[in-house]
């Protein structure tokens, strides 16, 4: 399972998690952006800038992912493609995007986009917290027993 992260909008905290976890493990966890980050010197993390645009690390993730792979995002159409592939999404607050539930968080991310697009203040996400890195650590950690190395 190589681990992807949609990494542009990934907060630090769960970038931090994952960093052990890669460690841990031993397993490739990949960190894609248009800007550079700093990532720790080991053999199992590395991070792909790509070009400044639109949609441009999604693109990357989904044209690289591979099926049995885990995606790190927020990002809905993204997570509806990576579970297309065959392999799974989780978002940075700890929730698991599989074939049970994409479609219906896709249909509600693109009402939400309409209503938006006509005016309606839709509000946001609410801050993220230390009970989000929590759910995130432990469904992290859940996935990757679920799915030992080697």
């Amino acid at each position: 399972m190589h681990i992807w992260v949609d990494a542009d909008a990934c907060p630090v905290v769960v970038k931090e998690i994952l960093f052990r976890a890669a460690e841990r493990t031993r397993r490739t966890l990949t960190l894609v952006a248009n800007q550079y980050l700093r990532v720790p010197a080991s053999p199992h993390i590395r991070m792909v800038q790509v070009p400044g645009g639109f949609d441009e690390a999604d693109k990357y993730i989904a044209a690289h992912v591979s099926a049995g792979d885990l995606v790190i995002t927020a990002d809905i159409p993204l997570a509806a493609d990576v579970v297309a592939r065959d392999a799974q999404a989780l978002s940075p607050r700890g929730e698991l995007f599989g074939k049970e539930n994409i479609r219906e968080l896709l249909d509600m991310r693109n009402f939400m986009d309409t209503l938006r697009s006509t005016g309606v203040d839709t509000g946001g996400p609410a801050a993220f917290s230390a009970g989000d890195s929590k759910a995130f650590a432990n469904r992290l950690d859940s996935l990757l027993r679920q799915r030992p190395q080697g």
